[in-house]
C-alpha cells in the first residue's frame, strides 16, 4: 500500500470517527523578521502601563505551580 493510500485510509477513519481536518496558520518563527517584530511589539507594550493587566498577570503566575 502506498503512503498516499495509507494517509487517505487514516483520514477516512478519522472522518468516520466524527472528526474533520482544520488548517491553522501560525507565524513562521524561522524567518529573520520574526525576532525583530517580537522585539518591536514588546517595546510598544512596555510603553503602556496597565495596572489591571499587570495584576492579572501577577495573579496568573501564582497559579502555575505543578505545570509541566
Amino acid at each position: 500500500m502506498s503512503s498516499a493510500a495509507r494517509v487517505q485510509k487514516h483520514r477516512e477513519h478519522l472522518r468516520a470517527s466524527g472528526l474533520r481536518p482544520v488548517q491553522i496558520w501560525v507565524p513562521d518563527t524561522r524567518i529573520p523578521k520574526f525576532k525583530e517584530e517580537c522585539a518591536r511589539q514588546c517595546k510598544l507594550i512596555a510603553l503602556h502601563e496597565d495596572k489591571e493587566l499587570d495584576a492579572f498577570m501577577d495573579e496568573s503566575l501564582q497559579d502555575i505551580e505543578g505545570w509541566e
